[in-house]
C-alpha cells in the first residue's frame, strides 16, 4: 500500500505541474498578440548616456562621452563598443511578453527581490535612472521574470538575459595594443631566435634585419592585423609592480609598432596554462594573458616574412630574357612590329642567331619562372657551394627595361637553390 500511495503522491504533483505548465502556456500571446507587444522602455540605445551592469557579482558603471564609451567604475578605462552597443540596442527593442502582476507582493517568488542581473541606465538631458530587475526563468525557461524597479512583474524573452549579464571584464576594451593602423611603418620583433623587423618604403614593406630584403607584403599586413584584433583572454593583475612572476621583466619576446615618431609595444613573458601567455603593454601597469597562435606568430623565423617569390616580373610586362648555361647563351626581346592599330608585340631571338622566336615557348618560360616561390630560405655554406658552378643564370628585364633581375640557380643532390 505504501507503494501506491507513494505513486498517488507523484502522479498528483506531476499533475499540478502538468497544470502550472499549461496554465502558463496558455497564456502566451499568439503570434498575432506578438508583433503587438509593447516596449518594455520608450527609448531610442543612441540616447542612453550612462549604464550601470551588475552581473555575478560584478557591477560596472559606463558613461558615454563625445560619443565613445568609457568604463568608470570599478577601474578607468576604455569600453568595448560591442558589447556595450549590445546592451543599449537590447534595452530599446526589449519587448513585454506578458503582465504577471501589476502590483506584487512578494518579489522574492519570481527571483527579483535579489536579482540575478540589474541594469540602470540614464537618458542624455535626464537626470534619473531607470532600472531593469531580471529574475528566475519560468518553468518552461522560454521567458524570465523582469520588473522595472520592483513595479509589475512581467516576462521578458530568456535570450536577452545574456545580452545584459556582462562582466567588466566583458564590458571593457581587451585590445593588447592600441595603435593607428594606417599609419604603421615600421615592425620589429625581438627575442631569441625571432628577432627580425621590417619598414615600409612607399607602400611596399621591406626587411630590414636581419637581411634587407623584400618583405611580402600580405604576410606583414596580416600580422599587424592580428595585434590590432588580439583581445586579452583574461586580467592578471591591475597593477603590476613586480613583473618577475610573469616573466616580463626579461620578455621572451616583445613587438613593437612604430608610427611615425610614436610607437606601441607588447611584452610577452612565461607561458600562463595551456591557453596563453602573460603579456603587457609597455605603456599600461596591467598583466594580462594573450593566446598561444599570436605569440606562435611572433616567433616565426624571419623567412616567414620575406617575399617568396623568385622573381617579380609578370610575363605581360617582360621585355628582354637572357639564359645563360655555362657558356651559351640564349636571348630574347620583345619589339614592336607594325604601326597604329596594327602595331603588336613579337619576341625575336638576338643570340646565337637572330629569328623570330616561338612566341608561345617564350611566354611559356616566362610564365614558369614568374610562378616559381621559395620553399625555404637557407644561407648555410653547404648550400653556397652550390654557386660555385651555376647550373643557369636568368636575366629578365620588365616595365619597358626601366627594371631588371637577375636569379642564378645551383644544384646541390636533387636539390635545386636560386640565388636571389
Amino acid at each position: 500500500m505504501r507503494g501506491l500511495k507513494s505513486l498517488g503522491i507523484l502522479v498528483a504533483v506531476m499533475a499540478g505541474l502538468g497544470a502550472y505548465i499549461y496554465f502558463v502556456e496558455s497564456k502566451k500571446p499568439s503570434e498575432a498578440d506578438a508583433e503587438a507587444r509593447p516596449k518594455v522602455f520608450d527609448v531610442a540605445a543612441e540616447k542612453i548616456v550612462e549604464l550601470t551592469v551588475r552581473s555575478e557579482e560584478n557591477r560596472t558603471v559606463l558613461r558615454k562621452s563625445d560619443g565613445r564609451w568609457q568604463v568608470v567604475e570599478p577601474v578607468v578605462t576604455a569600453a568595448d563598443e560591442t558589447e556595450v552597443s549590445s546592451i543599449t540596442s537590447s534595452i530599446a527593442s526589449l519587448e513585454n511578453v506578458r503582465v504577471v502582476e501589476e502590483t506584487p507582493s512578494n518579489l522574492a517568488e519570481f527571483g527579483l527581490a535579489e536579482p540575478r542581473v540589474e541594469i540602470g541606465f540614464r537618458l542624455d538631458g535626464e537626470k534619473d535612472m531607470r532600472h531593469l530587475r531580471v529574475g528566475d526563468k519560468t518553468a518552461t525557461q522560454g521567458e524570465v521574470y523582469a520588473s522595472r524597479g520592483g513595479k509589475q512583474v512581467f516576462l521578458i524573452p530568456s535570450y536577452v538575459e545574456s545580452s545584459f549579464a556582462k562582466t567588466t571584464f566583458e564590458l571593457r576594451d581587451k585590445s593588447i595594443l592600441t595603435f593607428p593602423r594606417d599609419k604603421v611603418d615600421r615592425l620589429v620583433v625581438q627575442g631569441e631566435g625571432a628577432s627580425k623587423s621590417v619598414a615600409k618604403a612607399g607602400s611596399e614593406w621591406k626587411l630590414t634585419e636581419p637581411v634587407s630584403a623584400p618583405a611580402d607584403y600580405g604576410t606583414v599586413e596580416g600580422l599587424i592585423g592580428q595585434l590590432e584584433t588580439a583581445r586579452m583572454t583574461a586580467i592578471t593583475a591591475l597593477e603590476a609592480g613586480d613583473l618577475k612572476p610573469y616573466g616580463l621583466n626579461e620578455p621572451a619576446v616583445s613587438v613593437t609598432l612604430g608610427t611615425g615618431s610614436s610607437q606601441a609595444t607588447l611584452l610577452v613573458g612565461n607561458k600562463a596554462d595551456d591557453a596563453g601567455y602573460y603579456a603587457k603593454d609597455a605603456s599600461r601597469t596591467l598583466v594580462f594573458t594573450i593566446e598561444n597562435r599570436l605569440v606562435d606568430e611572433l616567433k616565426k623565423p624571419a623567412g616567414d616574412l620575406r617575399n617568396k617569390d623568385v622573381f617579380a616580373f609578370r610575363p605581360f610586362n617582360a621585355s628582354a630574357l637572357d639564359v645563360a648555361k655555362g657558356t651559351d647563351v640564349l636571348a630574347f626581346a620583345k619589339s614592336k612590329e607594325g604601326t597604329g592599330e596594327n602595331a603588336t608585340e613579337k619576341w625575336r631571338r638576338l643570340k646565337p642567331t637572330p629569328a623570330e622566336a616561338d612566341q608561345v615557348k617564350v611566354d611559356d618560360v616566362l610564365s614558369k619562372l614568374s610562378n616559381l616561390r621559395v620553399e625555404e630560405f637557407n644561407d648555410q655554406p653547404e648550400v653556397l657551394k652550390a654557386f660555385q658552378a651555376p647550373v643557369l643564370e636568368v636575366l629578365v628585364k620588365f616595365d619597358e627595361a626601366r627594371k631588371q633581375e637577375k636569379v642564378t640557380f645551383g644544384r646541390s643532390g636533387s636539390d635545386v637553390y636560386a640565388s636571389i
